[in-house]
């Protein structure tokens, strides 16, 4: 679809079937532009650079991506190096001291996953995780441990990264919180620049996370948050950007924050990834490309990746294994769930070996797909009668 503007990725892989782009995606030649212009800014501006980013990029970026979510409210966008960062930033804001409940899921990513578990150490910290599978009852579940529970942290996934399952609907989730001291965190980095996304209804209400590692194609280093107006906590974690722009006044020791997205604001970062960010939305604009474009591009290369495996003679990528419940609401990537994790190890070594890109979490085998990726890419001949 957009293959063209890919050759310094795809020259530097030729012979590569990568089926690993929802854990990055290659960058557009573009991004390489815009690693120029940062560092020719960074020489230009030198000590002002940040009264720059500021005041140009930033806002252009909150700008590119208030539109994908639909919200209107480029200002609440704050960004980070990584969404744990933000993640973390939010819970420092609660009190830590008193009894909390936190209720998620077993399928959320590793670093958030990591810190439940550290805080879950604490007495007065209890974390509550309703599993995914099976999946036709997880929402009914899910709400479920919310109403029993009312905690004070509410987690979960838009498109869990373990299986590209799709949560089915976050309005009835959004509604199941009934308390309006609850904090809602969705993880939308497998959604978000993947499937279409609109939060406008819930604006004011969620916190939402993503980046542009994976889908938007923009590299690492360029995470953001959505922060719902009045949901303003005082974060234990803080860093000069929460107060950018005031450094010059006089200042008590009171600690005081933004009143926009930027309250959740940490500290000096690199923004490359902003530049590189900017490029590739840039680049779909001027294109006329849209997530719903790509989406239904990727659409299109899952079911003839599943035609030609399914039609091939072998026995480990089977129907039976394939996590999918619905087509037509699905993440962009294929995972199948294999017998063990040492099968799935093999498999994916084997891939590998034939210049086929995967990834594996235990048992589990993920094929992604991008808009660089065509139909007649796509070749898996390799598994004729591969066993399993």
């Amino acid at each position: 679809m957009l293959k063209h503007h890919y050759t310094h990725f795809l020259n530097a892989n030729q012979g590569v079937q990568h089926y690993a782009c929802h854990s990055h995606h290659y960058w557009p030649d573009v991004s390489r532009q815009a690693m120029l212009d940062y560092w020719d800014d960074s020489a230009r501006f030198v000590d002002d650079k940040w009264g720059y980013f500021f005041a140009e990029k930033v806002p252009r970026l909150q700008s590119h991506i208030a539109k994908l979510l639909n919200t209107n409210l480029p200002e609440q966008l704050v960004f980070a190096p990584n969404t744990h960062e933000l993640l973390f930033r939010v819970i420092s804001g609660m009190d830590l001291q008193s009894e909390l409940t936190i209720v998620t899921t077993d399928s959320e990513f590793h670093s958030f996953t990591r810190q439940v578990n550290r805080l879950d150490e604490f007495n007065n910290i209890h974390v509550i995780k309703v599993p995914v599978q099976p999946v036709k009852s997880f929402q009914s579940r899910f709400m479920d441990a919310i109403e029993y529970n009312d905690p004070n942290l509410v987690f979960c996934s838009q498109v869990f990264f373990n299986s590209g399952l799709v949560l089915k609907d976050l309005d009835a989730l959004v509604s199941a919180v009934k308390n309006p001291d609850t904090l809602i965190m969705i993880d939308g980095y497998h959604a978000f620049c993947a499937l279409p996304v609109d939060i406008e209804k819930h604006r004011n209400r969620i916190f939402y996370l993503a980046g542009g590692y994976k889908y938007a194609q923009g590299g690492e280093g360029v995470c953001f948050m959505h922060v719902p107006k009045g949901y303003l906590n005082r974060p234990l974690y803080t860093g000069w950007y929460a107060e950018f722009g005031e450094l010059q006044k006089f200042k008590s020791r009171k600690v005081d924050y933004a009143t926009n997205g930027f309250h959740y604001a940490g500290s000096t970062m690199d923004y490359s990834g902003i530049y590189r960010q900017l490029a590739v939305f840039d680049l779909w604009q001027k294109e006329k490309v849209t997530v719903a474009v790509i989406h239904q591009h990727v659409q299109q290369l899952q079911q003839a990746f599943l035609n030609h495996v399914f039609g091939l003679k072998q026995s480990v990528l089977t129907e039976s294994r394939l996590m999918m419940v619905n087509p037509e609401n699905h993440g962009h990537f294929l995972t199948f769930e294999l017998p063990d994790a040492s099968i799935t190890a093999t498999l994916h070594d084997y891939l590998k070996a034939h210049k086929i890109e995967t990834d594996y979490r235990g048992n589990r085998l993920r094929f992604g797909f991008a808009p660089y990726h065509a139909i007649a890419d796509i070749d898996l001949s390799c598994l004729e009668n591969y066993g399993g």
